[in-house]
């Protein structure tokens, strides 16, 4: 496989498929449907072979760095435009994109766009400082199953890889409330939500509210005064007992039974 970095964590697996109101023209559950049908990848044949289109040098070095130095990927390509994205994406097989949206010479929304038409079974994740709910939708409409916000701790972008290719949508935080906030607007369904206690503890209630504003475990650990490796245990007893996969499940589960507010 190839991925293609652009630069852009939590990971969105079908949270609004109930949805089918369109937002700027895009059906919702076609799209979130889409998000979630992504057979998982067989990584044990090679390592992915990815593509990262950056324009910022230092961005695009270290997330070079990052991928090289990673023995489940292969660096393939590596470019800042548009055009030189779309030629690779033609050129080579590729298992990820990896491409930033505000490009010199264009949109990478563009390259998202060809690597669908030219390898359907590629993946492709972005990395932008460009948050605005058309240019999200417009993003994952195109093809794109992850995105991450620029400012996004560079060590979650091999476990935001890792967990693409394994059939999920990584979304940072600020995104995932983005589409939170808007499909909220635009239900219809009036139904309360069902009655299913959480029965989640005060500690699993402090580490719910940082991941739904997208701290990391370090900086979770920090607040709160305990270990960093503690961090993971709570967060999988509230993926339990919320029923969810990953951190914007669990988020969008808290949401709708009413234990936080955003």
């Amino acid at each position: 496989m190839i991925v293609i970095v652009c630069y852009a964590a939590i990971t969105i697996t079908g949270l609004f498929v109930t949805d089918t109101l369109p937002i700027n023209g895009i059906n919702v559950r076609s799209l979130f449907t889409k998000m979630i049908s992504v057979p998982p990848l067989d990584s044990k044949s090679r390592p992915y072979r990815i593509w990262l289109t950056e324009d910022d040098e230092p961005v695009r070095e270290r997330l070079a760095s990052l991928l090289r130095n990673w023995d489940g990927g292969t660096l393939i390509g590596i470019c800042a435009t548009l055009g030189d994205a779309i030629t690779g994406i033609k050129a080579n097989e590729i298992d990820l994109l990896i491409t930033d949206l505000k490009l010199p010479d264009g949109n990478g929304i563009e390259a998202i766009r060809t690597l669908r038409l030219q390898q359907p079974s590629a993946e492709a994740m972005v990395i932008s400082v460009l948050a605005d709910e058309t240019t999200v939708l417009n993003a994952i409409e195109a093809g794109a199953s992850g995105y991450l916000y620029k400012d996004a701790d560079s060590v979650d972008l091999i476990d935001a890889v890792n967990e693409l290719m394994a059939g999920r949508s990584p979304i940072s935080p600020r995104i995932a409330r983005i589409l939170v906030r808007r499909l909220g607007e635009r239900r219809q369904d009036n139904e309360p939500p069902e009655a299913r206690p959480a029965n989640l503890t005060p500690r699993e209630m402090d580490i719910l509210w940082g991941i739904a504003k997208g701290f990391t475990y370090g900086e979770l650990a920090g607040q709160l005064n305990i270990s960093r490796q503690t961090v993971p245990v709570h967060v999988r007893n509230i993926y339990r007992k919320l029923e969810a996969s990953n951190r914007s499940e669990a988020v969008y589960e808290a949401i709708r039974l009413g234990l936080i507010r955003l």
